[in-house]
């Protein structure tokens, strides 16, 4: 079961350092928004009338608020990848909570949170999580 922590550990910093970047592209766009925008006018493909005015305000923030809470929680997820490695409670604990979410994420973090969920739940795991550890 030592390899299959190990695992979890390194899959979700990795998958959550990837979102952490996918949530900077998105910060990039909401940045943006407004001169993409006005190059798709002036490229002709849309005619400012078949856009509401309002929705050039509002999707801006929307990103906005979708990139800064993947961030978080992508963040609190390689927090909780790194006290899996350590094998601390509230790591496991933790990387639980998050795996739960993840399976909402089809479909690689559906994959993922099912198989952390297995991997974290097993009696050897935990036991491994209990016990106390030796620095040697």
């Amino acid at each position: 079961m030592e390899k299959h922590i190990q695992l979890v550990g390194i899959l979700n910093i990795a998958y959550r350092s990837m979102l952490i970047l996918v949530s900077l592209l998105l910060l990039v766009i909401a940045a943006g928004f407004r001169r993409f925008f006005d190059m798709i006018l002036r490229l002709g493909s849309i005619d400012i009338r078949d856009v509401p005015y309002e929705l050039l305000d509002i999707v801006p923030v929307v990103l906005l608020v979708i990139a800064l809470l993947m961030f978080v929680v992508s963040a609190i997820g390689i927090v909780a990848g790194a006290g899996v490695l350590a094998r601390k409670r509230w790591g496991r604990v933790l990387m639980l909570v998050i795996s739960f979410f993840n399976l909402l994420r089809i479909p690689v973090g559906t994959v993922l949170g099912g198989y952390s969920i297995w991997v974290l739940l097993n009696d050897e795991t935990i036991r491994l999580f209990d016990a106390p550890r030796s620095n040697v």
